[in-house]
């Protein structure tokens, strides 16, 4: 296993190792980018608080996240089609994270089923709901997240329609991916991720193919889901989503303070700042320069997590120095999932743990909980910058 030192390592072993079509799917944003770039930049405006002469000693990174205990208070987030990424991707992943003792989200929009998953773990795991205008399909899937002892569902508010992502249509993305010149010559170079495709039945949308009215294939797949977001979306929905449900439920997508005091007069048990990695509206602020606005506005009324951007440990102590509960991961995970399987996300976790522990140490703290806003310095004008 080659040295890695940071999620860039994976970054480039990924790239290398992937067809482009599905690299391009997991590292790019809508539009011109814009929000996707400075979801992270924008955490590198944020400056720690050194602090010396401090007993460093017996430090914790133990936590919470909606009630469950976390080894550290980072999870992996629900990412689309990462069976694509490498075989059976979801199940890797979810075996790493279980191993890790942090929560993982199988997305909708999985290669592995929900009941795939959950055969091949052995602790509850988190599920993440598109809503579509399916109504049978939508009843389905909830009772099937149920069955499968699914410990919260996270539904996803801000993809009622699709932001366009320039790269993914250029490079005609499906999953399996069409045989074309240009994507043959490019999997001829990615043989090993052709061997393990070849050895495994997992190439399709396992939440939906099979299990969606008159989706039995690609063909009719790609039709089924162009028309199923729901734009009609609203709180009444949301509700009567809860009420299927009946367990832990946790709001992503949320990007402004005013949704963020809607979402907790609501009861859910916690909301994600997110703006969906930059792959929805171009545009928006990043994450973490909202972050602070919203914990202001609700207090500690609601769990409020953080999704889009992070990329080390010192990301994840920035953002819960600004107030955030936890932190949500994602292409970091997906880097080690495309550049190694699970031990890759393994290596990504750990990355992750290590850079957590010695900054938090490093500023002077031994206890997870601990830090806060007195922890980092943000530039006079940060937050305030736009009116």
């Amino acid at each position: 296993m080659p040295v890695i030192t940071c999620i860039d390592d994976l970054k480039r072993l990924h790239k290398a190792r992937t067809p482009r079509m599905f690299y391009d799917y997991a590292e790019s944003g809508s539009y011109t980018e814009q929000t996707f770039r400075e979801n992270t930049s924008d955490f590198q405006q944020i400056r720690l608080r050194q602090k010396v002469a401090v007993d460093m000693t017996n430090r914790s990174l133990a936590s919470d996240m909606v009630g469950l205990p976390v080894s550290m208070p980072v999870a992996l987030a629900p990412v689309g089609m990462t069976g694509m990424q490498r075989a059976d991707g979801e199940i890797k992943a979810a075996r790493a994270a279980e191993q890790a003792g942090v929560p993982f989200c199988l997305s909708t929009m999985s290669i592995c089923s929900i009941e795939d998953v959950a055969m091949h773990t052995s602790k509850p795991f988190m599920f993440q709901l598109y809503v579509m205008k399916d109504q049978e399909f939508l009843e389905n899937i909830i009772a099937r997240a149920k069955a499968a002892r699914c410990s919260a569902l996270v539904l996803t508010l801000d993809l009622q329609i699709l932001g366009q992502r320039h790269k993914d249509l250029k490079n005609g993305l499906s999953a399996p991916p069409k045989l074309t010149l240009s994507s043959i010559a490019d999997l001829a170079t990615r043989w090993r991720w052709g061997l393990e495709m070849l050895q495994t039945k997992r190439r399709f949308f396992g939440n939906i193919v099979g299990h969606a009215k008159g989706v039995t294939d690609t063909a009719n797949l790609a039709s089924w889901t162009a028309e199923q977001f729901d734009p009609q979306l609203d709180w009444t929905k949301i509700a009567r989503i809860r009420e299927l449900w009946g367990g832990k439920l946790i709001l992503k997508g949320i990007l402004d303070a005013e949704d963020a005091r809607i979402a907790a007069d609501f009861g859910a048990d916690a909301i994600i700042v997110s703006n969906h990695g930059g792959r929805q509206l171009d545009g928006a602020l990043s994450s973490i320069r909202v972050l602070p606005e919203i914990v202001a506005a609700v207090g500690d009324r609601i769990e409020v997590h953080l999704d889009s951007g992070i990329r080390s440990g010192q990301d994840v102590l920035k953002a819960l120095a600004l107030g955030a509960h936890a932190t949500w991961i994602g292409r970091a995970w997906v880097h080690g999932l495309g550049a190694l399987g699970q031990e890759g996300v393994t290596a990504a976790l750990e990355v992750i743990r290590k850079e957590l522990d010695v900054t938090m140490a490093l500023c002077g703290e031994r206890d997870i909980r601990n830090v806060g806003r007195h922890n980092v310095m943000v530039p006079a004008s940060w937050g305030s910058d736009y009116v």
